[in-house]
């Protein structure tokens, strides 16, 4: 038996071209003889499709596009995620399901059961969770058909659920398992998606054909990344990260691996192509081209210019410099050099003029007060101005620049350096964008060596250093770490050697800037715990208040 497994980058609600793109993909695997092809979960509607999931016209689209793929199904069996309507009164209205369609019928079809509400996860708003597990039959083989989650709930020592699909499917033996998956990317992930795929051979001793999404929706990024399983525990192949491809399977040859073929990793590598993935169909799926980025010769803005220019290429990246009488004349230099070294447009717009302005308005009103933030903030929030009059008149989406650490204590100002469409940092600590910086340079200098090394600067007062208003990076990062990805309170970060007072001033400073969080533009995910839909915390609140 030959099975395929296509990797698709599918467009949430775009039914019209996910099942065209899906039938070009069957075409293909019947072109090689495959007995099988393998999609992904939710495919013909995108995945995560949200409140889409209430209108009954959404659904019904859904129920079409699969009589479409019955249609193509002559000579080939299609495993396809689809929505699928719970028959009866009690319950959610409908299942999340895979549909194994062949010979122009819907041959099988296997709801979800494991439903997640965790980080990202609000499946259990939508679905009710399978209770029935039934093996199909085709070509002599015996199938066990699950869905992304279904099969995480092992090897776990504190398990989310009281049930182990595959624990229920092997009673009747199957000869192996399909997985269809949207198993969203984050920089640790594909590992622990191995673990937990060597975890169900162990366990099982079936081969497992796990096929994963590709593509960014919005903020949430799927890395592909598909894997096939042997039953001795060894990976026979794990598909490329970030791209569209379809790959065949012999299954004799599965099951009698004798190879280990791992994709490489690396945490580095692995978010600037997530990054790249995230920009692109961020504005490839919105049906934008172009980008606007305001350049301070700092990193933040070098790195994210970089990326911008790798996504969305350098012509259509457009980098404006605004330096104000706190600027250094080094920091237009880098900025300049920056953006002459990544062959992308500049302009130059001094905000001395306006910003004085503001103040010459505002004399009676700031009269007998002293320079302050408010002064900083109106810098700030000139340049947000400027950048979103030019984004409005040309159509570029602002590319927000700020990175998780300076997100995550408020060091930043709302309406001015946090405005933009979309954040490209905003889930990478200012350390990893270092790391960042330096694996954009590998090859060339693209990002001047100042930028890198010189202390880092919001530049609105004189000698003003990000150093004056928060603790080292090095530590700051460290600590946001076991707070925000692994969920540590004070007492245990405290406990960790980190001092007392400073584990205190920054876990405060995270809580109390909640409210700046809400107003932000969505941050392209890359680490398990990132700000946004996948952590919900109150705006008002004491917790370390």
């Amino acid at each position: 038996m030959k099975i395929a497994i296509a990797q698709l980058n599918y467009l949430i609600g775009d039914f019209e071209g996910n099942v065209n793109k899906i039938l070009q993909y069957v075409e293909k695997a019947k072109s090689e003889h495959a007995d099988i092809v393998c999609f992904g979960e939710l495919a013909t509607c995108g995945y995560p499709p949200r409140d889409f999931l209430e209108f009954s016209h959404f659904i019904k689209n859904a129920n079409e596009s699969i009589e479409r793929l019955k249609a193509a199904s002559e000579g080939i069996a299609i495993v396809v995620g689809n929505p699928s309507v719970n028959p009866v009164v009690e319950g959610k209205d409908l299942y999340n399901s895979a549909y194994f369609i062949a010979d122009g019928a819907v041959q099988h079809i296997q709801h979800k059961a494991l439903l997640p509400t965790y980080d990202i996860f609000d499946e259990y708003r939508y679905f009710e969770p399978a209770h029935d597990f039934e093996l199909l039959e085709y070509k002599g083989k015996k199938i066990a058909l699950t869905i992304c989650e279904d099969i995480w709930n092992i090897g776990n020592e504190n398990p989310l659920y009281k049930i182990c699909p595959l624990d229920i499917h092997i009673k009747n033996d199957p000869d192996f398992i399909i997985n269809i998956s949207a198993s969203p990317f984050s920089y640790h992930h594909a590992e622990a998606r191995l673990e937990v795929l060597k975890a169900n051979v162990d366990r099982y001793k079936k081969p497992i054909f796990y096929s994963n999404n590709v593509g960014a929706q919005t903020e949430v990024i799927f890395d592909g990344g598909s894997v096939v399983m042997s039953p001795n525990g060894l990976i026979h192949r794990e598909m490329p990260y970030f791209k569209e491809c379809i790959e065949y399977f012999d299954l004799d040859e599965v099951m009698n691996g004798a190879t280990e073929n791992a994709q490489p990793k690396d945490d580095i590598m692995e978010i600037h192509d997530g990054i790249i993935c995230g920009i692109q169909d961020y504005f490839g799926k919105l049906g934008f081209t172009k980008a606007i980025i305001g350049l301070s010769g700092g990193i933040d803005s070098a790195v994210t210019a970089a990326l911008a220019a790798r996504a969305l290429g350098p012509e259509n990246v457009w980098g404006i410099l605004m330096p104000s009488q706190y600027s250094s004349d080094h920091s237009v230099e880098d900025a300049r050099d920056l953006s002459e070294n990544l062959g992308i447009k500049h302009d130059i717009i001094p905000i001395k003029g306006i910003y004085d302005e503001f103040l010459k308005e505002l004399t009676v009103h700031f009269k007998g007060t002293t320079f302050n933030v408010a002064e900083e903030n109106i810098q700030a929030r000139t340049r947000g101005t400027l950048l979103m009059a030019l984004s409005n008149k040309f159509g570029h989406i602002l590319l927000n620049t700020t990175n998780k650490s300076e997100m995550a204590v408020g060091y930043g100002t709302l309406y001015g350096d946090l405005a933009g469409g979309l954040s490209v940092l905003g889930d990478v600590y200012k350390t990893q964008v270092f790391d960042l910086a330096r694996y954009i340079n590998k090859d060339t200098e693209l990002i001047p060596i100042n930028s890198i090394e010189k202390p880092p600067s919001a530049e609105l007062r004189p000698n003003q250093k990000d150093s004056d208003s928060l603790p080292d990076y090095a530590d700051l990062d460290k600590i946001l770490l076991e707070y925000i990805e692994n969920r540590k309170g004070p007492t245990e970060i405290i406990d960790m050697g980190y001092d007392a007072q400073l584990v205190r001033r920054i876990l405060r400073l995270v809580n109390i800037n909640e409210f700046k969080r809400y107003q932000t533009a969505p941050a392209l995910r890359v680490s398990s715990k990132a700000f946004g839909v996948g952590r919900r915390m109150p705006i008002v609140g004491k917790y370390l208040s």
